[in-house]
């Protein structure tokens, strides 16, 4: 979702095949293999605890948040978002609102719903004694994080809106992004927390989420549906949030031992032991450093080829015309200018001229030189060099 409305489908299809392939796997192994290394389920797991992530805080979000970040820096942003199309800087990011918040609504409720799978369900099966108890408690913690996450963006943002422009509105983007930050933050707790530290860990998550979207703005970096907010930034919430306030009676329930709680916790039994939460980062660390050490070359090496970054002129018309042949928006097409239409048509003609000569025995081959610096009625085209237009200025445009 970071990468919608510029990545390629070539893009999508190797990057989710190598992330499946090469990173996930040998992170769930070390997390929650009996075998892992930092895995809480070992006999004799690290430090006497091992790491606590239930249902995969750190394991599934903060992997996948991490990669959009560095896809996204790799990437860069989508046309008009901070930068003309000649590449100069806007005064004030232009805003992409989506064209249905009563489907992206829609879509916060089919997820939340789902987490109460994700979340619960991670206890695998209920008829072994003392589990339906701690799916019950997964369950409950999964609403109240979720529920406090939304009120703590929704009324935060009310509030910093109301400072700035003296008018307060209720922004239902940031309730719902409030809310799956929330539902991301207590993912790796949700069956180790009591519900009020469920609440705090969803409050803060949702505090957060609104804090790091603002940030990736004024850093410049495009992230379409706030997924690294929402997803890196409280999958790592999420595992330093056990590591304070993971309960001795919830983790000796789930894992069997309790020696290390969560360092507030250590801190009402006069111990202040700050093992779980050492753990915690430790995994935090390993973690990042995997997906970074696979992910960036990984990266590089797609935007090199020309791979990762769709056609510019593609990307104006909208990849659901280029790749999809219509618009799925109400009013999209409407929206769009015919002359970029005109333009996209005439020149996806002289590609397939340019394919039929390659199939004539008498013409070699289609090459990168053929797509290089073209022109139409109204556009100039720059090429980067690997066959794909960077950047389509109107002749009109200064």
């Amino acid at each position: 979702g970071t990468l919608a409305e510029r990545c390629q489908m070539t893009a999508y299809l190797f990057y989710s095949t190598f992330l499946t392939g090469f990173v996930y796997p040998v992170i769930v192994h070390s997390v929650w293999s009996q075998n892992g290394f930092l895995s809480a389920y070992q006999e004799e797991p690290l430090w006497g605890s091992g790491m606590v992530d239930f249902a995969g805080g750190g394991v599934v979000h903060f992997t996948g948040g991490l990669t959009a970040l560095i896809a996204t820096y790799i990437l860069g942003p989508r046309t008009g978002r901070f930068y003309d199309r000649r590449g100069r800087k806007l005064d004030k990011p232009k805003p992409f609102p989506g064209h249905s918040v009563a489907l992206q609504v829609l879509g916060a409720f089919i997820l939340w719903f789902g987490w109460y799978g994700f979340n619960a369900g991670s206890i695998t099966t209920v008829t072994k004694d003392g589990n339906g108890k701690i799916a019950s408690l997964a369950a409950v913690n999964t609403t109240l994080a979720a529920a406090s996450g939304c009120v703590s963006a929704l009324f935060t943002n009310l509030i910093i809106k109301e400072r700035k422009t003296g008018e307060a509105t209720f922004n239902l983007i940031r309730a719902y992004n409030g809310c799956l930050a929330g539902l991301v933050s207590i993912t790796a707790g949700c069956a180790v927390l009591e519900p009020w530290a469920a609440i705090i860990t969803g409050f803060i998550g949702g505090l957060l989420y609104l804090g790091v979207s603002t940030l990736l703005v004024r850093l410049r970096l495009d992230d379409a549906v706030d997924a690294i907010p929402v997803h890196m930034t409280n999958g790592v919430w999420g595992l330093i949030s056990v590591g304070l306030l993971a309960s001795t009676n919830r983790l000796e329930a789930v894992y069997g031992r309790s020696e290390h709680p969560g360092w507030f916790y250590s801190w009402s039994q006069g111990s202040a032991d700050g093992t779980l939460l050492g753990i915690q980062l430790c995994g935090i660390l390993f973690i990042g450093s995997w997906v970074t050490v696979i992910m960036l070359p990984f990266f590089l090496w797609l935007n090199y080829l020309g791979w990762f970054r769709a056609d510019s002129l593609e990307e104006v018309v909208g990849l659901d015309i280029s790749y999809h042949g219509q618009s799925f928006g109400s009013g999209s097409e409407e929206r769009i200018s015919s002359e970029y239409i005109e333009a996209y048509n005439r020149r996806k003609e002289e590609i397939m001229q340019r394919r039929g000569r390659a199939s004539d025995p008498g013409h070699d081959s289609y090459s990168v030189e053929d797509h290089k610096d073209t022109q139409t009625d109204s556009f100039t085209q720059e090429d980067n060099g690997n066959g794909v237009v960077d950047r389509v200025i109107p002749k009109s445009e200064p």
